[in-house]
């Protein structure tokens, strides 16, 4: 019978507990929307955020006559922490025997963290409750073809829902198609050249992540052969994320795991398991200051 995952026939590590705080800095590092996202304090009962929807207005004034008497207008929404989590079982002489379980452990678990709520914000997993928001209802604007002038018709559109664009979220598909931009004279619309390296770091002057989390085949969810999502543009002083305790790290030996129809009991078994956990939420103030940007062909 085959031996379960994590084993010595796994390629793979060595263990070294004390991993916590070096996983936590590489998933708010590999996450798009939490590196563009203001991060704020989130209590373990959730956090009301307070949203400014509409500015107090100045008027001019004649000699002598009264000043004018004006009011911001406020909105609130509930942030709640929801939890994400993932579970990676190995045995114990793979832990033995195996010489690089501590590297694979700190860089695949972020990625695990990060993707799912890169996934989740950005439209391609559905939202853990109804106090966290997604993204995936912004506006679309095509960056095919004329890509230029599709992320400035991306700039117009935020600026027209009252924002002001200040980053982007860009998919690996997303960041092929930018370098693929070229001007008149076939040089490179958004890099220094092939010979500077292929980073796109900065568009229309905002800088720019990019996560595999941000794509998404279907943008519209009207089947295969649609456009597909390849970005967001947007104001992220208007987004917020926050985590209770940044992400816990606990190892057991003695737990029995349910991995679907598979029951595993790890002393049984010689085995023991790793969680990486996140309580974690994310708000946005208003959807319409956010673009999602596809494969539609711009004219």
């Amino acid at each position: 019978m085959a031996g379960i995952d994590v084993n010595r026939t796994t390629s793979g590590v060595r263990l070294d507990p004390e991993v916590s705080a070096e996983i936590w800095e590489k998933t708010a590092y590999q996450s798009a929307a939490m590196q563009l996202a203001e991060q704020i304090p989130l209590p373990g009962s959730g956090v009301t955020v307070d949203i400014i929807t509409g500015n107090a207005t100045a008027a001019w004034v004649p000699e002598t006559n009264e000043k004018p008497v004006s009011r911001p207008t406020l909105s609130s929404k509930l942030m709640t922490p929801y939890t994400l989590a993932v579970i990676v079982p190995f045995s114990n002489q793979f832990r033995r025997d195996k010489a690089a379980l501590y590297s694979a452990l700190v860089r695949k678990l972020p990625e695990a963290l990060a993707l799912t709520f890169d996934r989740t914000v950005f439209g391609a997993t559905a939202a853990p409750g109804s106090n966290f928001d997604k993204l995936s209802g912004a506006a679309s604007v095509g960056i095919a073809g004329n890509t230029y002038k599709g992320l400035v018709a991306a700039d117009q559109a935020v600026a027209t829902g009252g924002g002001i664009l200040n980053g982007w979220a860009i998919a690996p598909q997303g960041r092929g198609l930018l370098l693929g931009a070229v001007d008149g004279f076939g040089r490179p619309l958004f890099t220094n050249g092939p010979n500077e390296g292929g980073n796109v770091t900065r568009l229309l002057g905002q800088p720019v992540q990019v996560s595999p989390g941000v794509y998404l085949a279907d943008a519209d969810g009207a089947g295969a052969g649609t456009d597909a999502q390849l970005g967001f543009a947007g104001d992220w002083s208007g987004a917020a994320w926050g985590s209770v305790e940044g992400v816990q790290i606990q190892i057991s030996d003695q737990a029995t795991l349910t991995d679907g129809a598979t029951t595993i009991n790890l002393f049984q078994r010689n085995m023991f398991a790793v969680r990486a956990e996140i309580e974690v939420g994310f708000r946005v103030r208003d959807i319409a200051q956010f673009v999602k940007l596809t494969s539609a062909k711009q004219a």
